[in-house]
């Protein structure tokens, strides 16, 4: 079978790493792909917001498949394009994406269908935002309402940083914002949770734990994630029927009531109160860096859960997983998340040994000349699966002070939580 993956991330090297296991699969190609996706697929150089151009070179090579990666291509309606040329596409339509496109639509179903979440606020311009700020407790969640990398979250501990919070989302900082969101703080422990949905029936999909602030002790700006490990310390029969049933399924039924079915992976980020699921945000595909922290303990085929997602025959198929524990560091350029130089060589990367239980995911690379430069903010994936949390994580510790790249950095405490407590 003919596959193609569009990303070109760490999460769509992970994708494609794992779909080369499927002794079914023929020709493997990535849109527009990175260092990592080159050694498995063919890289084909086209931007994914250039939906004719993805179309044309789909139609033309006969891709049977295609797999979307990010949330950008999902929340602009690639789905729906593609499939109108009866491409066969993983991934959830433009409606049904607007569970991430759009923080407030989703707080307006939360609403609705008493969803448990945060107390929230729509703001549609400063003057308002800030009324309500002077008046308000603290700490205080200002959100962006649109797509923002992960990064359009501020915890404001007080007005002053509220008052800048909201000047930097109106002004632009994360694209045109009609409205602001402002949400009350929830104060407990997060978690992802993840399942997968051919629009009849879902499977889960695992569970993670992210660390999204850039420095030790999770502390510092947000990022689009440091590191991750799974499964989260949190998760337990009790907790998984509670987010099942207040959570997800309430959620697939209100898209239900508005003419829409959910096809894809979908993302719950959640706050855990006392053992008491909230959910903080939808996103409407694998996290990155979580999707790097689980696929490798998959067991099953996953193209055949793809197919299976896209046929509606996934009540039939059986997910199945090792029981390993898997931590993940990221490895960002010097700067990150704000201004960091490009083009840089990263030497050594010959050094890192690989196998089974030891992966290397690609983000921001390219190769050149047969070296492999960074080009991006979160540069390389490391992942380790072990019996203990505490050896996968001295394990990749190791193995990036050999790789002594001056110019990256990488958080040496992922897993505190899990390891450290």
């Amino acid at each position: 079978m003919i596959v193609g993956v569009i990303g070109s991330g760490g999460r769509e090297h992970a994708i494609c790493e794992i779909l080369f296991r499927s002794n079914k699969i023929s020709e493997l190609y990535c849109f527009p792909g990175n260092a990592g996706t080159a050694k498995i697929a063919k890289n084909v150089d086209i931007g994914t917001d250039n939906f004719e151009n993805l179309k044309n070179y789909i139609l033309e090579n006969k891709i049977e498949l295609i797999i979307i990666g990010p949330e950008k291509p999902l929340v602009d309606g690639l789905v729906d394009y593609l499939e109108k040329f009866r491409i066969k596409v993983f991934g959830p339509n433009k409606i049904a994406s607007q569970l991430e496109g759009s923080k407030i639509f989703t707080k307006k179903i939360c609403k609705k269908y008493q969803i448990p979440t945060a107390n929230f606020g729509v703001f549609k311009n400063t003057n308002d935002a800030h009324e309500f700020l002077k008046n308000s407790s603290y700490p205080i969640v200002i959100k962006a309402d649109n797509l923002a990398s992960g990064k359009g979250v501020y915890i404001c501990e007080n007005f002053e940083e509220s008052y800048s919070a909201v000047k930097e989302i109106f002004n632009g900082k994360f694209g045109k914002a009609n409205d602001i969101l402002i949400e009350e703080f929830l104060n407990g422990e997060e978690m992802s949770f993840f399942i997968v949905s051919d629009g009849v029936s879902i499977q889960n999909f695992g569970t993670a734990q992210d660390h999204k602030r850039v420095l030790e002790g999770d502390k510092g700006k947000n990022t689009g994630g440091m590191g991750a490990y799974s499964p989260s310390r949190l998760i337990n029969e009790e907790l998984e029927k509670k987010i099942l049933d207040k959570i997800i399924f309430p959620t697939l039924e209100a898209l239900k009531e508005i003419g829409t079915e959910y096809k894809g992976f979908l993302y719950a980020g959640l706050m855990i109160i006392k053992n008491e699921p909230y959910l903080i945000e939808f996103n409407v595909r694998m996290g990155d860096p979580e999707c790097q922290t689980i696929l490798p303990k998959l067991n099953s085929d996953l193209l055949e859960i793809f197919l299976a997602c896209c046929d509606k025959s996934l009540k039939e198929t059986k997910i199945k997983w090792n029981n390993k524990k898997s931590l993940c560091v990221v490895l960002c350029s010097k700067g990150y998340p704000e201004k960091y130089e490009k083009n840089v060589e990263i030497e050594n990367l010959n050094k890192i040994k690989l196998d089974n239980s030891n992966y290397l995911f690609h983000a921001g690379t390219k190769e050149k000349d047969k070296k492999i430069f960074a080009i991006g903010g979160r540069v390389l994936n490391f992942v380790t699966l072990s019996d203990k949390f505490s050896n996968a994580r001295e394990n990749i510790n190791k193995h990036l002070s050999e790789l002594s790249w001056n110019k990256g950095f990488y958080r040496k405490d992922i897993g505190h939580k899990v390891i450290d407590e």
